[in-house]
């Protein structure tokens, strides 16, 4: 049983996760080093699976690296580029490796990325994709070929609570329940009345403690990203009044960083919430002090990474 799968299912802890940066070239010294910051203060970190419709390594092969770098991986799957066979081939060959942690999501569309020419797939959509994971998980294959042992996996998914349609969120979170997904990481919002109605309606389905809710809350140094996230990323909408806060500051890096607190303090308060995912954009000492601000206790895990030819 992973960490994150026990904490969520066997104590009331909350958890933190966090998105690990993308590999590319020279990837393996990227990869120790952004371990060396993250190591010890997250339950489980997002090995991406081409995020933002830009191609970089496998999300199964920063997934065995971020794990024998210490780290405890959640391997997202994406619907836009891969097929169902695809899909239960990453899947399979990253349980070989001791991956237990998964995260279904649709993926942005490739005009979001730069290769708009590629091809979507789309084989199955988020739910069905989740299904597929719970599917590998009793043993079988689509197909309804056997899969022996059956890998031992706990699913999540992503939801987006501040992009309408508003009121069929908690409905398609509830169908994502359905399909087996334990835990919903929420994609960044700046809409605190929206999380809230989000939360409220979970709790009000009785997924309360069967779903577990966690938040993204992002680390910024301006107003610059603020703008960027508003202007070019897809679902997310950040409210002029957040942006001028930052903008209009003496300090907007520290203005930045105090508004993340908030955000993440707030998040924390909320009904079905059992913790926040993190994403870093600033690199720098602020996230041990949002960890600490939050009364996190960073823990010792051993640096020793056992390599395999």
């Amino acid at each position: 049983m992973s960490t994150l799968e026990y904490k969520l299912t066997q104590t009331t802890d909350m958890v933190f996760t966090a998105e690990f940066p993308t590999l590319d070239g020279n990837g393996m010294e990227k990869a120790k080093k952004n371990a060396e910051r993250m190591r010890g203060w997250f339950d489980g970190v997002n090995a991406t699976d081409n995020t933002a419709a830009h191609a970089h390594a496998s999300n199964v092969a920063s997934a065995i690296a971020m794990k024998q770098l210490g780290l405890e991986p959640i391997m997202q799957v994406v619907c836009r580029d891969k097929n169902r066979l695809a899909q239960q081939a990453d899947i399979v060959g990253a349980a070989m490796f001791g991956i237990e942690n998964f995260c279904a999501l649709t993926g942005d569309d490739v005009t979001a990325g730069d290769e708009s020419e590629a091809r979507r797939v789309f084989d199955l959509d988020g739910p069905q994709l989740i299904r597929l994971m719970s599917t590998l998980k009793r043993g079988e294959y689509m197909s309804g070929r056997k899969l022996e042992p059956a890998p031992h996996m706990f699913i999540g998914a992503v939801e987006n609570p501040a992009a309408p349609p508003l009121d069929y969120r908690v409905l398609r979170a509830a169908k994502k329940y359905a399909a087996g997904a334990k835990f919903l990481q929420l994609q960044i919002g700046y809409h605190q009345d929206r999380l809230e109605k989000f939360c409220a309606g979970i709790a009000g389905a009785g997924l309360a403690g069967k779903l577990a809710i966690i938040p993204t809350i992002v680390l910024v140094k301006g107003a610059r990203p603020l703008h960027f996230m508003h202007n070019s990323v897809p679902g997310i909408d950040v409210p002029a009044e957040q942006i001028a806060r930052v903008e209009k500051a003496a300090d907007p890096a520290e203005e930045a960083y105090l508004q993340t607190l908030e955000f993440a303090r707030h998040a924390l308060a909320q009904p079905a919430v059992r913790g926040l995912h993190l994403t870093d954009f600033r690199h720098d000492d602020t996230l041990e002090r949002l960890m600490n601000d939050l009364g996190r206790v960073r823990q010792h895990i051993s640096t020793d990474a056992q390599f395999t030819n």
